[in-house]
């Protein structure tokens, strides 16, 4: 493997310094202007007395560059100065199980969160999204939560959340919670009251109905396999879940539920949490007639022998953006500008798009999923969704990831069993140079791998039971952050609740910081390089070359600096005339900012690149 280099970024190439075994060029930062006020704080009032959740509550566009390309591949730029912090910010998902164990109990916790917040802020993250470590049973590892308001004993407790919270922001690392809004565990107090009989007060918390024909009462399937509902024998009802069982949906419909919601949103923010990640929020609501959902024509059986449904009638419906838009409103009556990522699907851009709301009084965030569930690398199949992103309003700020706790991890979705080093390092380059803002999964920028289980006895997740052999669930993208190359990976003393994956003596924390041509120096150098080059986020974005197969390039541009970023997804070395359009009638050089090869040069002509196999380059236009 080559030793990685980043040369003259700027200006002064005197100002050299050593950072992770890169050499880097630096001159002055500029001021950073004062983030842009809100024109207007929507306050929510809602016409309700009755109070039923646990959760005490606390109280201008630039001109384009002469370098830009068609309209239809431009991501217009914008002063950096004047965006929000979350367009600004490189996101962090930490699941806690599996993060760091501060008590040696083979479960991650809080304090081990606490403990690493260093290594957080030396990577350069500027917020971290935990996934749900609310009291809950667990069939769904968090995702089943029984009280909103609370930590779960085996994380840690309240006092252990504010001193993460507290010590985070010392660091100037802001905080996101994972909220699941869909549905509660049935060991909730509202569904143990829901389920008591027919007329408890709280029966209309959820979706029950009485059966059709001797069965369910329509065809709707869950999520996770089978019928999506379950007949409870004491009161001779239906409910229902999208879900597991153990997960039955809210009623949205009920506006004391939304309420109640909202209250233990606000619980969170008067913590000091900075915003939430939104879980399954497409499916609030469900068409209240039940009607079925077309089956279709021809569609390939799930991974749980379940015929191929379109979920017509209890996904996406209109309504959620009435919940969106009254969320935002909690949100915009809090200080800093707290944010809302949605676990959002779509088919395409369109459909993503019109979660960011008419008037961008909705959610901030939509989650773009198109590259987690792109398992090819492939240049010409990521240029058309980064064009197809290009093409949404200005105004609509991408989110882009690649690996979560549901995805296999892209280290190998990716990787073809020999160069997966170099290719992580492709995939990293592409994440935090777009126009947007990037999440990125704990592990990867170590290059962490699944685990998959081998065995039935083996599987935590109940999907993976369920699916066995076909579906062997998400065990595999869970497995312990890989911290040293010692007993557990460095994770615990005591026996992980899951094993460490098989590539933890070479991918580890500890040795990727001593070896300067290591994943994680690189994506310490892309970060660093973000964050000290306005216009890797407030620049527009141009792709050029576009007829290229094997090589994925693109121009991020402001009036003053114009930055190329170019990366070859083949085996074998790539040189190319490079398509600059009007900038390159301005262009004589490209000086490296930063190179995956050893070799490349500090500065050469802007009319050719060439490129080794799997390797990044990104050189600003001079």
């Amino acid at each position: 493997m080559g030793r990685s280099r980043a040369t003259p970024g700027n200006h002064n190439l005197s100002a050299a310094e050593q950072m992770n075994g890169f050499h880097v060029f630096t001159t002055p930062k500029s001021t950073q202007e004062d983030l842009m006020k809100k024109a207007a704080i929507a306050l929510l009032a809602l016409a309700l007395c009755l109070s039923t959740c646990q959760c005490p509550s606390r109280g201008a566009q630039l001109a384009h560059p002469a370098g830009s390309a068609s309209k239809q591949n431009s991501g217009v730029a914008q002063d950096a100065g004047a965006l929000p912090w979350w367009k600004t910010a490189v996101f962090y998902e930490i699941y806690p199980r599996s993060f760091a164990d501060a008590k040696n109990t083979g479960t991650g916790n809080l304090a081990g969160i606490t403990a690493k917040l260093d290594y957080l802020r030396d990577l350069g993250v500027d917020a971290i999204w935990i996934t749900p470590c609310y009291p809950s049973p667990q069939v769904d590892f968090g995702y089943d939560i029984s009280d909103y308001c609370n930590i779960a004993p085996e994380y840690g407790t309240l006092a252990d959340f504010d001193k993460l919270v507290a010590e985070a922001k010392k660091r100037k690392i802001k905080i996101l919670m994972d909220m699941v809004l869909n549905h509660t565990s049935d060991k909730h107090p509202w569904f143990v009251e829901s389920a008591s009989s027919r007329d408890n007060p709280k029966r209309d918390f959820y979706i029950w109905r009485d059966g059709k024909n001797g069965g369910p009462p329509n065809n709707w399937q869950s999520l996770f396999g089978h019928s999506a509902w379950k007949l409870d024998p004491k009161t001779n009802q239906y409910f229902y879940h999208l879900f597991y069982p153990e997960q039955p949906d809210l009623n949205w419909r009920n506006p004391v539920v939304r309420k109640a919601m909202y209250d233990s949103v606000r619980f969170w923010l008067d913590r000091g949490v900075s915003g939430f990640r939104l879980d399954a929020v497409g499916a609030l609501f469900e068409d209240p007639n039940l009607t079925d959902n077309p089956l279709i024509p021809g569609g390939k059986p799930n991974a749980f022998g379940d015929p191929a449904m379109e979920f017509k009638y209890n996904d996406q419906l209109p309504e959620v953006h009435d919940v969106f838009r009254e969320l935002r409103a909690v949100l915009d009556s809090y200080p800093d500008h707290p944010v809302l990522i949605g676990e959002t699907s779509a088919a395409k851009i369109s459909d993503l798009a019109v979660n960011y709301g008419k008037n961008h009084d909705e959610i901030q965030l939509p989650m773009n999923f198109f590259f987690a569930y792109l398992d090819k690398l492939s240049a010409p199949e990521f240029r058309k969704q980064i064009s197809a992103a290009n093409e949404m309003s200005a105004r609509d700020w991408p989110v882009y990831f690649f690996s979560n706790h549901d995805q296999i991890r892209h280290y190998i979705r990716y990787g073809n069993g020999k160069n997966n080093d170099e290719i992580a390092k492709i995939t990293a380059a592409l994440l935090l140079t777009l126009r947007g803002s990037p999440i990125l999964y704990y592990g990867e920028e170590i290059g962490m791998e699944n685990n998959d289980p081998k065995r039935i006895e083996d599987v935590q997740d109940p999907t993976g039971k369920l699916g066995w052999p076909t579906y062997k669930g998400r065990d595999g993208e869970r497995t312990p952050m890989q911290w040293t190359d010692g007993k557990n990976a460095g994770f615990s003393d005591a026996r992980p609740w899951l094993p460490v994956a098989d590539n933890y003596k070479a991918h580890n924390v500890q040795a990727e910081e001593k070896d300067p041509d290591s994943i994680l120096n690189f994506y310490k150098s892309l970060i660093k390089l973000r964050r000290e080059n306005k216009v890797m986020t407030a620049g527009e974005l141009s792709l050029i070359n576009d007829s290229n197969p094997n090589v994925l390039s693109y121009l991020r541009a402001t009036p003053v600096q114009t930055v190329l970023v170019s990366m070859n997804m083949s085996d074998r070395a790539q040189s190319f005339k490079l398509d600059l359009g009007n900038a390159g009638k301005k262009t004589k050089s490209l000086h490296t900012l930063l190179s995956s090869d050893s070799k490349c040069p500090a500065s050469m002509s802007s009319e050719k690149l060439d490129l080794s196999p799997f390797s990044v380059f990104i050189g600003e236009l001079r």
